[in-house]
């Protein structure tokens, strides 16, 4: 690890100015992520601007009913909070399903959001990388690439996005408060994260300098009959190989309401807007699910070794909307 200036701030303009000055500059939260990566030589900021004792850890309730995610509120406070779950309780079994409950401890909601893949290659600075570095290559296109994506790839990249909680949030429609050297702004969930496209090593909508103050949950009735399902390879402390946040609002024997979205399978979280399209107005039964579940991986595009991620993705489409669809 390279040596490195170290900053604790206690004020949001000073951290956001101390950052925005220095283009080697971070914020460090957890560190859950950032110190792993510096370890491995991937990361090597020049100044680490400490943000944790600023005050944006508070869990709050909006005056419309949506709850505001302070940027430090740790990934456990998250998923055990009682409003967290009643009214959105697939965002807390995404986090419960997501790494282990020492590094939940640790985690925080703006670090969680902004982690960046597990692609072993991007790991491994002794194999070209786009995403580490541009123009480099991507050795997973004709390497190992189980556990890469099949939505939303290019020539350039196919890495996942690892994160669980970025899931139901794409599925929920939250958005994302930031402050930055113009001023604070606030930007949709899903547009966020950034498909690879030819700058894969852009991976996010975030200005240098901008800090994450909270992630905002719309207040949504629908969301109280939701869940999070995930496959992986291990009961637990693996990431996935395909998630499915899912909203289902069933009144009158029609969906009334359908929110779906994808992990483990795209380079950003999936909202599948398609899908929902076929669900909404529907009676719900098996034919609808499946066509629901065709219309999320519309666009696949499997490698060598992840082609089976498509019909994972399906399968488990289906049984999530099959276990909200039967609940009364």
């Amino acid at each position: 690890m390279n040596p490195f200036n170290y900053v604790q701030s206690l004020e949001v303009d000073s951290s956001v100015d101390s950052v925005s000055r220095a283009p080697e500059a971070t914020f460090l939260a957890g560190g859950t992520g950032l110190l792993d990566l510096m370890k491995l030589g991937v990361e090597n900021p020049a100044s680490l601007v400490d943000v944790r004792k600023l005050p944006l850890a508070k869990i709050e309730e909006l005056p419309d009913g949506g709850i505001r995610l302070g940027a430090l509120a740790r990934n456990s406070d998250v998923a055990h909070h009682p409003l967290i779950r009643e009214r959105y309780p697939l965002l807390s079994q995404a986090l419960l399903a997501g790494a282990s409950g020492q590094i939940r401890n640790m985690a925080t909601v703006g670090g969680n959001i902004l982690q960046r893949t597990r692609c072993s290659y991007f790991r491994d600075t002794a194999t070209p990388c786009n995403k580490r570095e541009p123009g480099s290559g991507c050795s997973a296109l004709g390497g190992i690439n189980r556990g890469h994506a099949v939505l939303g790839t290019s020539d350039a990249c196919i890495a996942t996005h690892p994160s669980d909680m970025c899931v139901p949030l794409a599925a929920l429609g939250a958005t994302v408060r930031v402050k930055g050297p113009k001023g604070e702004r606030t930007l949709p969930f899903t547009e966020l994260h950034l498909l690879p496209g030819n700058t894969p090593h852009r991976e996010t909508a975030l200005e240098h300098g901008e800090l994450v103050l909270s992630v905002d949950l719309p207040a949504l009735t629908a969301a109280r009959r939701s869940l999070y399902m995930k496959v992986r390879d291990r009961a637990s402390y693996a990431f996935a190989l395909a998630s499915v946040a899912a909203v289902l609002d069933v009144e009158g024997g029609r969906i009334r309401e359908a929110r779906l979205a994808l992990g483990g399978v795209g380079t950003k979280p999936w909202r599948a807007l398609g899908a929902e399209q076929k669900l909404k107005g529907q009676a719900p039964s098996p034919e609808v699910f499946q066509a629901a579940a065709e219309a999320a991986l519309e666009g696949a595009r499997p490698r060598e070794h992840n082609g089976f991620k498509v019909e994972l993705a399906r399968r488990l489409v289906v049984r999530a909307l099959t276990t909200l669809g039967g609940r009364s």
